[in-house]
């Protein structure tokens, strides 16, 4: 009897782009990462966060580090000068982070890195991520993975007065009521599957590149 088995799936978006501390010396884009899976290599299905490009080098190299001689996917590189508007410049390299997830999450070996599941699924900070893999953490990977999950950290209002829901109308399982809304800005509904899209690609940077926030200012 053939086993009738589920394909697995799973979506990353890159998207929604911030400038935080605006106006400061230490201004800094970020990025939502929105992530959607029935792949049972995730302990949560549906996640998102933000992080910013110094984040994404950092994670390259720890999956380089550790995948041996399996070729890790390139970044967007540093570009420390480039033609066009800041807009352009930051929508290139949103298409750049994005190609390179869509790639890291498709690779079985990149996918048994525990730094690259709490960089998709929690807001852990590069040192806490560290702590935590290394067992020196409050929490286990699994632990700290679902308390952001359950904290709704992942579902964050941009608008207060419009709740946060599921194709139906409700809260997804034991997510409903848990939680206050606080940590970064994601979603503002679930989307379906038929929502996502996938984008676009490129050397990789050993430091954080200068991003054009504005004249004479450089992403620090």
């Amino acid at each position: 009897m053939l086993e009738n088995r589920e394909e697995e799936l799973t979506t990353v978006r890159v998207q929604d782009p911030r400038v935080q501390n605006e106006g400061s010396w230490n201004s800094y884009v970020d990025y939502k990462i929105f992530l959607h899976t029935n792949s049972k290599a995730f302990t949560a299905k549906t996640s998102c966060v933000r992080r910013r490009y110094r984040e994404f080098v950092w994670l390259r190299r720890q999956l380089q580090k550790n995948a041996g001689l399996v070729p890790v996917p390139e970044l967007p590189g540093k570009s420390s000068f480039f033609v066009g508007s800041t807009d352009e410049f930051i929508e290139k390299r949103r298409q750049g982070l994005q190609q390179f997830l869509e790639k890291v999450v498709q690779n079985v070996v990149l996918l048994s890195d525990s730094r690259l599941h709490l960089f998709l699924q929690s807001q852990l900070s590069v040192p806490e991520i560290e702590a935590c893999v290394q067992g020196q953490g409050p929490q286990t990977v699994t632990e700290a993975i679902l308390h952001y999950a359950m904290s709704n950290c992942g579902w964050v209002q941009e608008e207060e007065s419009r709740p946060a829901l599921l194709p139906g109308g409700d809260l997804q399982g034991s997510y409903a009521g848990l939680g206050s809304p606080q940590g970064p800005s994601c979603l503002e509904t679930f989307p379906y599957w038929s929502d996502f899209g996938m984008d676009e690609p490129h050397s990789d940077s050993p430091e954080e590149p200068a991003e054009p926030l504005g004249a004479g200012r450089e992403e620090q």
